[in-house]
């Protein structure tokens, strides 16, 4: 009974069933490589957010919208008094031309990089048919209308804003334009709440010019922002017609929003145009108050991101690990099989933790280095760690160097799997079918009767 208990403590059988049990175990190593990989993540996020407060935050423009303040008059129901209340008229451009060039730059803060920019805009076009405007029972108020310009993050202007209407040029300030409540004295018939709601649904803040009573048939407008801000800036198709044109020298511009833009990209420059027309967006060209649907919600622009930051990289690299262990357990079992020599199943251990130090070498340096460079450090080093070790062992090269070509194979199959990400689902799959093969091949050479 000794001696049967004894034989199978030394089968392939009972190795086997270690080497699953390794495999297993270092699952739980892996797993906390992932999390911190993702704590490293949020902490860059977190640092990024900072950097892009200091400069300014993800952009988005809304230009312009004429407001003309009017009151309405009606009867009470007891037909003796009258009601006098304020409302704002929101009219849209006819024409919208949008053009805006991006200048975009890196910013680190010690190991963490963030994307910000500079951006050039100018917005030209028209207001038609204003001098006609009538709404029953009503006075508009052409003399206290305004040019409202909406922008996220007002902290990005960095030079005064002139919005040239006609032959007139006025400069922009920052408010929500004549506060008509002050001339009026029923102070309870303002609908605040709707007027806040409306800045919310244009976009941020405001730059607000006072018009001083221009009214005309035709208002041709045009207006230049030096506007700075990070990762994206948006607009909104505000104009019944909007032509919007984005340009910059960026080598992977994601475009966000619910429209496609017609593009190119070319020696790390694009070049993107949006034509959006009336029935194409969820705005009206006229609305009164806060009767608008959220505008923001129609909003496109350019996304200036990394097609695969580093820890991106690293997270898709570290989910290989237990493929990586696996394989390089059964290399060992066959070469144990195949020489006859004992491998300690703590020898296996030793070297899958070497296995999963790799993970963490790689975060470390790609965080000092870039990811390129951090993975050929960390693979080399692991390959040669586990190599010599592996000759300390067994005394031999032929195996050692099977070993060593194996890894070398593996490493660069996962370098070439984190870069073409579109094709990595199909070519890990083959290449798992082969290695499959090659085992099952391998197998065959293993004298498993024996045990």
């Amino acid at each position: 009974m000794e001696n049967i208990k004894t034989k199978f403590v030394h089968s392939l059988t009972f190795k086997g069933m270690i080497i699953a049990s390794l495999t297993l175990l270092l699952l739980i190593p892996s797993v906390m490589i992932q999390g911190l990989i993702e704590e490293r993540e949020i902490r860059n996020d977190e640092t990024v957010l900072k950097i892009n407060d200091k400069w300014s935050k993800a952009q988005t423009v809304c230009a312009p919208l004429l407001v003309i303040p009017y009151t309405k008059t009606w009867q009470g129901d007891d037909k003796k008094n009258a009601y006098i209340k304020e409302h704002k008229l929101y009219i849209t451009p006819k024409n919208l031309k949008i053009n805006t060039k991006l200048l975009p730059e890196k910013r680190h803060y010690g190991i963490y990089k963030a994307i910000l920019y500079k951006s050039d805009i100018n917005l030209s076009g028209d207001f038609a048919d204003i001098s006609n405007l009538k709404i029953e029972n009503s006075i508009l108020h052409f003399d206290r209308s305004y040019i409202i310009i909406g922008v996220s993050d007002l902290r990005g202007i960095t030079q005064n804003v002139y919005f040239k209407l006609n032959s007139t040029q006025m400069e922009a300030t920052i408010g929500e334009g004549t506060s008509f409540e002050e001339e009026i004295e029923d102070q309870a018939a303002i609908d605040y709440g709707n007027w806040i709601a409306t800045l919310d649904k244009i976009a941020g803040k405001t730059l607000t010019i006072p018009l001083k009573g221009i009214r005309k048939d035709n208002l041709q407008f045009t207006c230049n922002l030096k506007l700075n801000g990070s990762s994206y800036i948006k607009f909104i198709p505000i104009g019944q017609t909007t032509n919007v044109q984005i340009s910059g020298a960026w080598q992977s511009p994601s475009f966000v929003g619910i429209f496609t833009p017609e593009y190119t990209i070319d020696n790390k420059q694009f070049e993107a145009n949006w034509n959006i027309l009336n029935f194409n967006r969820d705005i009206p060209d006229r609305w009164t108050d806060n009767d608008v649907t959220l505008l923001s919600n129609n909003a496109f622009g350019v996304n200036l991101i990394e097609t695969a930051d580093h820890y991106q990289q690293n997270m898709r690299s570290a989910k290989y690990a237990i493929i990586f262990i696996l394989l390089t357990f059964v290399v060992f079992f066959f070469v144990e099989a195949l020489t006859k020599k004992q491998i300690h199943f703590v020898q296996y251990l030793l070297v899958g933790f070497a296995l999963i130090l790799f993970y963490s070498l790689l975060l470390s340096i790609s965080e000092q280095l870039g990811f390129g460079l951090a993975y050929l450090i960390s693979s080399a080093s692991t390959i040669s760690l586990i190599g010599v070790y592996t000759y300390s062992v067994l005394k031999k090269y032929i195996p050692v160097t099977i070993l060593v070509s194996v890894l070398t194979m593996l490493y660069l199959f996962l370098y070439i799997i984190l870069q073409i990400e579109d094709l990595a689902l199909l070519i890990g799959s083959l290449f798992l079918f082969i290695i499959l093969g090659i085992i099952m091949f391998v197998s065959n050479k293993v004298k498993w009767n024996k045990d």
